[in-house]
């Protein structure tokens, strides 16, 4: 994975959806679909502090015989909010190395420059191999374009697909122009959402043909919340046929952005949104299906819990 001494599979394990933000899983039911994805093969996990995922992975790691490789992020901006989130991965998955540390979500150059001061702690924690590599996640080009020429940066975790749904500043041509030239500089890449937060899903084998004819990314990491959906990833990323009955399941399923009764319209959902997905119509939340991501991180900032991906 670029110039770090990572090995990664090819298809990377998304631990958004399993977690209380989307699919709600108990951490043993997680563990079921990881341990899936482990035994075809996958090595590689993406999650974050904000997913609530890692006792899931924890589960998952202690009873897998095989080595798993962790990649986690956190919004923190200061030494010290990056030294409560690298111990508070490292406590609740419970290892003493964390492989891939990100600042999550960076929007800009702007954004990398409030976040220093955390990005050196991880840096820190680097030398004193605590953690293993040191990067970024984003939605947008510019920040992509900017890391591919900071040598501290290891690896980059960029949105892409094949319409450019969710990139915060331009097309998809000019996202994958930015993820090239960090790919020639030696950054581990490896991709996220691939079918567009679940609006790509009718077009699922095109865009899975996308993001696999890249040959500039590493690793693509893509949500999974059941063992047919792991089983169906798999045989695409290896190029086998996906079995009628796990076809047949899945075509029937279609997740979307529900928002209860009880929303009080406080607007927050609004603010955090940066697709422009949601408004408020009559002092309640509503979505625009065609902008959503289904990304769920207006759900972490609801006060009432009235946000689901369904």
């Amino acid at each position: 994975m670029g110039n770090t001494n990572l090995e990664v599979s090819r298809l990377c394990f998304g631990g958004l959806i399993i977690g209380p933000l989307q699919g709600n899983l108990s951490p043993d039911q997680g563990a079921d679909v990881i341990l899936k994805a482990v035994e075809l093969g996958v090595n590689f996990i993406d999650t974050a502090e904000l997913y609530g995922t890692y006792p899931h992975i924890r589960k998952a790691i202690k009873k897998s015989n095989k080595q798993i490789i962790i990649a986690t992020k956190s919004y923190a901006y200061s030494k010290e909010g990056a030294k409560d989130s690298l111990e508070k991965a490292r406590r609740e998955l419970d290892v003493d190395v964390i492989d891939i540390f990100l600042l999550h979500e960076q929007e800009s150059r702007l954004t990398l420059k409030g976040h220093r001061e955390a990005l050196e702690y991880y840096i820190s924690m680097k030398e004193k191999g605590v953690i293993k590599a040191v990067g970024v996640s984003t939605h947008n080009i510019e920040v992509v374009d900017a890391c591919a020429e900071m040598p501290e940066i290891d690896v980059i975790h960029p949105l892409v697909n094949k319409q450019g749904i969710g990139i915060g500043d331009g097309t998809i041509d000019a996202m994958l122009e930015a993820v090239k030239k960090a790919y020639s500089a030696g950054k581990g890449i490896y991709s996220m959402k691939p079918l567009g937060g679940g609006n790509l899903i009718k077009s699922y084998k095109e865009s899975m043909d996308f993001v696999l004819n890249i040959p500039y990314i590493h690793s693509i990491a893509l949500g999974m919340q059941s063992v047919e959906e792991v089983i169906m990833n798999v045989c695409v990323f290896e190029n086998r046929e996906v079995p009628k009955e796990i076809q047949e399941s899945l075509s029937k399923r279609r997740r979307h952005l529900h928002i209860d009764w009880w929303c009080e319209g406080c607007g927050k959902c609004v603010q955090r949104c940066k697709q422009g997905a949601l408004s408020l119509v009559d002092k309640k939340a509503k979505v625009n299906e065609d902008k959503c991501v289904l990304c769920s991180y207006c759900a972490s900032v609801c006060p009432v819990f009235a946000i689901k991906v369904c």
